[in-house]
């Protein structure tokens, strides 16, 4: 309505919809005031005690309870190291072992993208959000209902993230419940998840069998198995333990198969509190920390040094039902909580957050996912998984909230970059200058100027405008905006990295189900 009358009274005219506009307009590098690998670490929820307490019993209760169902390659590896296989099939793992082997894992490895502007660093307390889960529905915000989620779901969600500036990664979000067989939805997740992002992909397997195959496909599109090898651009996801204190036997040979493709892993343990861990908070951290190690003994038995993310993720039960509450506050000190365990390992570290158990994008949502994910980005968490889109304790993924949530994020990441105190920063000539000197304002002076880019994050979604301005633009309402976001997204972006020719060479040779045809304006 900008330009125009309403009665007799005149309108603003274009000036600070120009100004919006500047400020959207996107940013060089060096300008932007968030990014991903901001170092967090001003929030821990432990103390230095709390985590050497945390690791003394996770070292005995690998000692002394072990852990049970390793498969025979496993158990192979891990004696060979120096665990012990009881009379009652329980590996159990000294603590010099763990130690040991500790300090032989990977650091200083890259998640590469098949765009490396888009390569992410974990370790420190270097900080990246991204997508993550296993959802069954997709979220029909306009009719408040939930359906199957489908293969052209995942792959919609990836091209989505990939245009989205704050979430740094695409970890496989949806279960593609169209897949008749497992092969397929292997395979077809892979594939619908690089097709639509060139951001850094996880996925998971069912079978070992799968990750051979689906590495035969990422080497086509890397160029060779040694251009995949030397970036792979694709990580797994494995859930190698049940917990309490299980391995996943068939997970671990999944592992095991993506170890010898030279496949980055999550080393992923998610027991639930008062269900499959303690009901105790600190129990449940320590739980998941001594199953994260024995995955650390685990990888590098087999191949020491190997890029792993150690990724402790308990979540929360509501008490009184039993079910998941993965928007609980005590998830959220969890989360934060688990991030900080990595750091004290030195080790590459993710957890999950984000994961509201609002059915839409709500109130509730935005406070869940918001306390969740800033805590997580304070504390340091490496890899924060799980953080946008998804609702329902994980059961469902919502592509307008996976456009909120960018904004959410970016203001989680301003939160985590923090307040840089120093000469130029504190101000004190500036102060002089316009108290003294100037027009006893700050509006157009050159500090205001130069850092109305580089020290505010300005959402893409949210608004900031007066109410009058509001209701002069029709009252405009997040998930509406949300929604014509995801309409223009999904009608206009369509990545085209992997070309035409070498797309059809892989529909020749691996069984692709997404259609040609969704995949082209």
């Amino acid at each position: 309505m900008s330009g125009k009358t309403q009665g007799n009274r005149p309108q603003r005219t274009g000036g600070r919809k120009a100004r919006q506009a500047l400020r959207s307009a996107p940013l060089a590098e060096d300008v932007r005031p968030v990014r991903g690998g901001i170092q967090g670490g001003d929030y821990l929820p432990l103390t230095q005690e709390d985590c050497k307490r945390i690791h003394e019993t996770a070292l005995e209760a690998l000692e002394t309870i072990g852990i049970a169902d390793a498969p025979q390659s496993g158990v192979d590896a891990m004696v060979a190291s120096g665990a012990i296989h009881g009379d009652d099939g329980r590996v159990r793992i000294p603590r010099t072992l763990v130690e040991d082997m500790i300090s032989k894992a990977g650091r200083g490895f890259t998640l590469c993208g098949q765009d490396s502007k888009h390569d992410l660093q974990p370790g420190g307390t270097r900080v990246y959000y991204g997508t993550a889960g296993a959802a069954v529905h997709l979220v029909d915000v306009e009719n408040r209902t939930y359906r199957e989620s489908s293969l052209r779901d995942l792959y919609d969600a990836a091209r989505i993230t990939d245009a989205l500036e704050h979430v740094h990664y695409f970890q496989r979000c949806m279960v593609a419940r169209d897949m008749t067989n497992s092969r397929d939805l292997d395979i077809n997740t892979c594939y619908a998840s690089v097709s639509g992002t060139t951001k850094h992909v996880g996925t998971s397997f069912v079978a070992p069998d799968h990750v051979k195959e689906s590495l035969e496909m990422l080497h086509q599109i890397a160029g060779s198995e040694q251009a995949y090898r030397s970036r792979p651009f694709v990580s797994l996801s494995c859930t190698f333990v049940v917990p309490p204190l299980k391995f996943a036997t068939e997970s671990c040979q999944v592992m095991e198969a993506a170890i010898r493709g030279g496949m980055p892993v999550l080393l992923l343990s998610a027991g639930q509190a008062g269900a499959t861990a303690p009901a105790a908070i600190a129990g449940t951290i320590a739980q998941a920390v001594a199953e994260c190690l024995a995955g650390v003994v685990y990888v590098n038995s087999i191949a020491p040094g190997y890029p792993a993310v150690f990724g402790p993720w308990p979540f929360v039960s509501d008490l009184r039902t039993g079910a998941m509450s993965g928007g609980s506050g005590e998830q959220a000190l969890l989360s934060a909580a688990c991030g900080q365990m990595a750091r004290f390992y030195d080790l590459p570290g993710g957890s999950a957050a984000g994961m509201t158990d609002a059915k839409l994008p709500d109130q509730q949502a935005g406070y869940e996912k918001g306390i969740s994910n800033v805590m997580a980005g304070l504390s340091g968490t490496n890899m924060i998984y799980e953080s946008a889109g998804m609702h329902a304790s994980l059961m469902g993924f919502c592509f307008e909230s996976l456009l909120i949530d960018n904004d959410l994020i970016g203001q989680s990441l301003r939160c985590v970059r923090g307040i840089e105190v120093n000469d130029a920063s504190l101000s004190l000539e500036v102060m002089r200058q316009v108290c003294l000197e100037g027009p006893g304002h700050y509006l157009g002076h050159a500090q205001t100027l130069e850092l109305m880019q580089r020290e505010y994050l300005y959402p893409d979604l949210a608004n900031r405008s007066s109410p009058k301005e509001w209701v002069e633009e029709e009252r405009p309402d997040i998930v509406e905006q949300a929604s014509k976001a995801k309409q223009r997204i999904l009608s206009e972006y369509f990545p085209d990295h992997i070309p035409d020719a070498l797309d059809s060479s892989l529909r020749e040779h691996f069984p692709i189900r997404l259609p040609r045809e969704v995949m082209k304006p």
